[in-house]
């Protein structure tokens, strides 16, 4: 790693630690589904500043940071729903197409296996629904 990125990074970190401090600071009765609540979407410009610019400005822009994240949980199993929900809404609002996330969802069939790709669709296909009622 560059000095620069090290840098980076332990910002990125220590960001990452006074925001949880900021929201709980005990962090002992999170409940991550309250997210979900708390934060519906964030509007495309919040998302590119913090997963961006901000983290990265020659890197990844918000979109593909997201569509990364819902591999990411799909290959976890699928496991955390408030938090694919989430990143999904996060991931339209960045510009992401439903074709896009859906297509990032069945790439991680071959790693997460076929159970967690469909459950991680079955979601992505609720939030669509929620979406398209609004």
């Amino acid at each position: 790693m560059t000095d620069a990125f090290s840098r980076l990074f332990q910002q990125m970190l220590a960001s990452g630690q006074e925001m949880a401090r900021a929201f709980n600071p005990a962090l002992e009765h999170v409940d991550t589904r309250a997210f979900e609540k708390l934060v519906p979407t964030m509007p495309a410009d919040v998302l590119e500043m913090w997963f961006g610019r901000t983290f990265n400005r020659e890197g990844l822009d918000a979109k593909t940071r997201l569509l990364l994240t819902i591999g990411a949980i799909t290959v976890q199993g699928a496991l955390a729903e408030p938090q694919l929900r989430l990143t999904i809404r996060h991931a339209l609002e960045a510009g992401a197409t439903k074709r896009e996330i859906a297509e990032t969802i069945y790439q991680m069939s071959m790693f997460a296996g076929l159970p967690a790709m469909q459950k991680a669709l079955d979601i992505a296909a609720s939030v669509y629904d929620e979406e398209d009622e609004a």
